[in-house]
């Protein structure tokens, strides 16, 4: 089972200030542009890793800006049991849309994790980009 840091998840008061600032003093690169959820989400490769922003302002005072830290693992379910093993609790259960699945962990410090894992196979060519 192999995990790595693949997305921080940022609200964006002003998306394309947000898009510019990475992009332009940075060097990110937008692999992803689309609505999702009612809201454009921009997916952005910067370096190895990637920011994916959200078109809205913060809604947690507690959490600012970083809505979630996003993890990819090539074993989400043996993940998931490991760490209900060890007394992590989960709202919810894995949720799949096919060839990306997903659940949401909680971590210390009211930090929030997203853990996924991608089908290769199955994955849409315009969002192999975002995840590989």
């Amino acid at each position: 089972m192999n995990q790595h840091l693949h997305h921080a998840h940022i609200f964006a008061s002003d998306i394309d200030k947000s898009i510019a600032y990475y992009r332009d003093l940075l060097g990110g690169v937008v692999v992803l542009d689309m609505d999702l959820a009612g809201a454009r989400n921009v997916f952005m490769k910067l370096g190895r890793g990637r920011i994916h922003f959200y078109d809205q302002p913060p809604k947690d005072d507690k959490r600012g800006p970083v809505h979630h830290i996003g993890i990819q693992t090539d074993d989400l379910q043996a993940l998931v049991q490991k760490m209900k093993a060890a007394g992590v609790g989960f709202r919810k259960p894995i949720s799949d849309f096919g060839f990306w699945k997903y659940v949401m962990a909680p971590a210390p410090d009211g930090v929030l994790l997203e853990l996924f894992e991608v089908d290769a196979s199955r994955i849409p060519e315009e969002m192999r980009d975002y995840f590989f």
